[in-house]
């Protein structure tokens, strides 16, 4: 009898869950490497050397801030690509690429574009973010996190993290944490004032890590052994296993709920996280979903190695 009842519990689960199509979908002059939300407005870094600027309310571009491009060996024009975007107070902070493996980063004040970091500088910078007004923070390909400030240009810290190779960070809502990973699988939480490590989780993912997202305490991995690691607030760790490479993850601002991209189909499963039950999936990529952030509790954007950028809205 109670093997039936627990049969009839996953059929109902199962009955309730549905397919969700995109609400709208925004597009970008190039394949999209990174956007961010500031408010209503979404800003998007693509290949093709420019960070476009999208209302929301109107569901149009409304700006651009272009990346100019880098000479080759012989002097010719190469198109930067734009590899990294956050906002805070008005500004923009950009990492783009140049011809010689290393990068620029920029700060764009809605007026005039200033370089920060060039090539003589002999940063292999993936991703960077704003910590406040006067610092900022980003990873290395070569797994340094490094802390500088920006009027000055002064460096507060740089410290290696592990012997592999860097994927992705984050920082936490009052950005006094960062969160990293690896390709040896490992999620590092970082005291960002200090540069001091604080923990290194190691239980869930046996493989490269390609993104993470923090919320609430909460800690979501995706990883190249089709494991989506899940380390709650205040509860055992557990992973969901995917039958896919699992390129990107993303959680509610509450931590409630996860999604991942799940198959090769490019679809997004929504999971609960408490119980790591899935529930809805989200179906119309194109192509393998590289980023995903929730807008709100309902609002979940998404982006992958394509010209566009999904919006879905999640229905009761």
């Amino acid at each position: 009898m109670y093997k039936l009842f627990i049969i009839s519990v996953f059929s109902l689960v199962s009955i309730c869950a549905k397919d969700i199509k995109p609400t709208f979908i925004l597009k970008s002059s190039g394949f999209v490497n990174d956007f961010v939300l500031d408010g209503t407005f979404l800003y998007v870094a693509n290949d093709e050397g420019s960070v476009e600027v999208f209302d929301l309310n109107e569901k149009k571009l409304i700006n651009e801030i272009f990346i100019k491009p880098t000479p080759d060996v012989e002097g010719k024009p190469v198109t930067s690509k734009v590899l990294s975007v956050d906002r805070l107070g008005g500004k923009t902070l950009i990492v783009s690429t140049t011809t010689n493996g290393y990068r620029n980063v920029w700060i764009h004040d809605g007026n005039k574009l200033k370089n920060i970091k060039n090539p003589k500088d002999k940063l292999a910078i993936k991703k960077a973010r704003f910590v406040d007004d006067e610092t900022y923070i980003f990873g290395t390909l070569g797994y340094d996190i490094v802390k500088y400030d920006i009027n000055d240009n002064a460096l507060a810290y740089r410290v290696h993290v592990e012997q592999s190779a860097f994927s992705d960070m984050v920082l936490n809502e009052d950005k006094n944490l960062s969160i990293t990973a690896s390709e040896s699988g490992q999620v590092t939480v970082s005291d960002i004032k200090s540069g001091k490590i604080l923990k290194r989780y190691n239980t869930l993912n046996v493989d490269n890590i390609y993104k993470v997202a923090y919320k609430n305490d909460i800690i979501i991995t995706a990883g190249q052994d089709r494991r989506v690691g899940v380390y709650p607030k205040n509860a055992k760790p557990y992973y969901i296993r995917s039958n896919f490479m699992v390129y990107a993850v993303g959680l509610s601002p509450s931590g409630k709920t996860g999604v991942y991209s799940s198959d090769m189909d490019s679809n997004l499963q929504l999971f609960d996280v408490k119980t790591g039950k899935k529930t809805d999936r989200l179906i119309g990529h194109s192509a393998i979903p590289s980023t995903i952030k929730f807008f709100d509790e309902a609002g979940v954007f998404s982006a992958g190695y394509e010209n566009k950028i999904y919006y879905w809205y999640l229905e009761d």
